[in-house]
C-alpha cells in the first residue's frame, strides 16, 4: 500500500488534474475564479445605467387616467428588466470553487454515481472497444486521480483519470453480475490498491483476478478495471437501492462498502471505468502538382475536427476557386459551413468521417466525393484507419 496526498493548487487554465502513483503525492489544480462573475456585473451595470437614464431622459406622455408610455421608453424599460434577470442568473452559476473538508464517509460517496452510459451500438457503432485496451502493467501506473468542480455533466468530486491524457482516457463500462453460477458465492473479485493509505479513505483499489468460482467470472470485467458504483437490480431489471459508489476509494474502504451490498442480492450491475488509448487516424494528403508541396501523413485522434487539425500543421486550404453556397461570391466563411474553401476529395477511407449533414449534401450534390473539411470528424464512432484524401480539389 503507498501513500499520496492530494495538496491545492490554483491555476486559470482549465481543469487541472491529479496523479496519484506508488510513492508519489498525488497534486491537483481546479478552476480558478478569475473574477469572471464580477466582469459580467460590470458589463450589467453599464447596460443597466444606459437603459435607466434613457428612460428618464426621455419626455414622457401627458399623463392620462391610465398612464401611457410612449414605445422606446417601454422598449428601453424591458432590456433594463432583462438585463438585471440576466445579471442575477449569471451570479448563481458562476461562483468561487471550492472543495469541503473530505471525512471517512463524504469521500466515499464524494463521486457521484457515474452517468448511465449508453450501449456500444448507440456509444461505438459496434466498434469492439476492447481493441484498444492497455495491457494490465500498464494500467497499474497509469491510473490517477482527478478532482473536479461541478458541471453540467459531473458533481463535484473526485474521479478516476489517466496519467497519460493525450494518449489514454477512461472509459465506463456496465456489466450484469448474476447470482447463478454460485448461489452461496459473493462478487468474486480481487482487489489491489496502488495508492492509498490516507485517513480518509480515498485512493485506487483496481481488480486483479477473480476468485476461482465466483460470480463476476464471466461477467466481463477484465483485471485492470477499477469499480466505481454497483447498483443492486431487483427482478424487473429496476435499480433496487441506492448505488455503492467506490470511485476513488482505497482498498479498506472500497471493502467497507462493498459489504453493505445485501446478503440475498441476485442481480448485480457492477459499473467500472477502464483504461484505452484513444484511436487514431492516419490521414493521407496529396496537394494539387501547381502548389508544389510534397504529400503529407498525419495522425489524427479519433473525434478531430478535420480542418482544425489540418490548419494547425500548416495545410492550406482557402481554395480561391470556391463560391460561398449562400452568397454565390467568395471569401472564407470560418468554418460555419458555407464557403466551401476547405473542401476535400476523399480517395480512401470515407466510413472514418460522420455522416454528412443536408446543407453539405445539397452543397457538394455534384461531387459526391467531397467533404467540408470544417464538417468532417475522424474517427467517426471510436473507428481507426487510414484516410486518404486530396486538398484543394478544384485545382486538380
Amino acid at each position: 500500500m503507498s501513500q499520496f496526498t492530494i495538496t491545492q493548487q490554483y491555476e486559470y487554465t482549465g481543469l487541472g488534474h491529479a496523479t496519484a502513483t506508488p510513492g508519489t503525492a498525488a497534486r491537483y489544480s481546479h478552476l480558478g475564479h478569475c473574477e469572471a462573475h464580477n466582469i459580467h456585473w460590470f458589463f450589467s451595470a453599464l447596460l443597466a445605467c444606459f437603459f435607466r437614464q434613457s428612460i428618464f431622459q426621455s419626455p414622457i406622455t401627458e399623463l392620462k387616467p391610465s398612464l401611457q408610455i410612449k414605445t422606446c421608453e417601454m422598449k428601453a424599460l424591458l432590456l433594463f428588466l432583462l438585463t438585471a434577470v440576466l445579471a442575477v442568473c449569471s451570479s448563481a452559476f458562476i461562483v468561487p470553487i471550492t472543495f469541503p473538508a473530505f471525512s471517512s464517509r463524504s469521500a466515499s460517496r464524494l463521486a457521484i454515481t457515474p452517468l448511465k452510459s449508453s450501449s456500444k451500438s448507440e456509444k461505438y457503432l459496434n466498434v469492439d472497444m476492447n481493441t484498444y485496451n492497455i495491457p494490465y502493467e500498464d494500467a497499474i501506473e497509469q491510473w490517477a486521480a482527478e478532482v473536479r468542480p461541478k458541471s453540467v455533466f459531473l458533481d463535484e468530486g473526485i474521479y478516476l483519470g489517466a496519467r497519460d491524457r493525450k494518449n489514454i482516457f477512461p472509459d465506463t463500462e456496465s456489466f450484469d453480475v448474476f447470482r447463478k453460477a454460485n448461489p452461496q458465492g459473493g462478487l468474486g473479485v480481487e482487489l489491489l490498491e496502488i495508492a492509498g493509505g490516507r485517513e480518509d479513505g480515498i485512493g485506487i483499489t483496481v481488480i486483479t483476478g477473480f476468485v476461482p468460482g465466483g460470480n463476476a467470472n464471466t461477467s466481463g470485467i477484465l483485471p485492470g478495471d477499477s469499480i466505481t458504483s454497483i447498483d443492486v437490480m431487483d427482478r424487473n431489471e429496476k435499480v433496487f437501492t441506492e448505488p455503492i459508489v467506490t470511485e476513488c476509494l482505497g482498498y479498506d474502504k472500497t471493502v467497507e462498502w462493498m459489504l453493505e451490498l445485501p446478503s440475498d442480492w441476485e442481480h448485480l450491475k457492477v459499473t467500472v471505468k477502464r483504461l484505452r488509448r484513444k484511436p487514431k487516424v492516419k490521414v493521407e494528403l496529396l496537394f494539387p502538382p501547381e502548389q508544389n508541396e510534397p504529400d503529407q501523413i498525419i495522425e489524427l485522434f479519433a473525434g478531430e475536427n478535420l480542418r482544425q487539425a489540418m490548419l494547425v500543421r500548416g495545410v492550406k486550404l482557402n481554395d480561391a476557386l470556391s463560391r460561398r453556397f449562400d452568397s454565390g461570391g467568395s471569401g472564407n466563411c470560418g468554418a460555419e459551413g458555407l464557403c466551401a474553401t476547405c473542401v476535400v476529395s476523399i480517395l480512401q477511407g470515407g466510413h472514418l468521417l460522420n455522416p454528412q449533414n443536408v446543407q453539405e449534401k445539397q452543397m457538394l450534390a455534384k461531387n459526391p466525393r467531397w467533404r467540408l473539411a470544417c464538417r468532417a470528424i475522424v474517427g467517426y464512432g471510436q473507428k481507426e484507419g487510414t484516410l486518404k484524401l486530396k486538398v484543394n480539389p478544384r485545382q486538380w
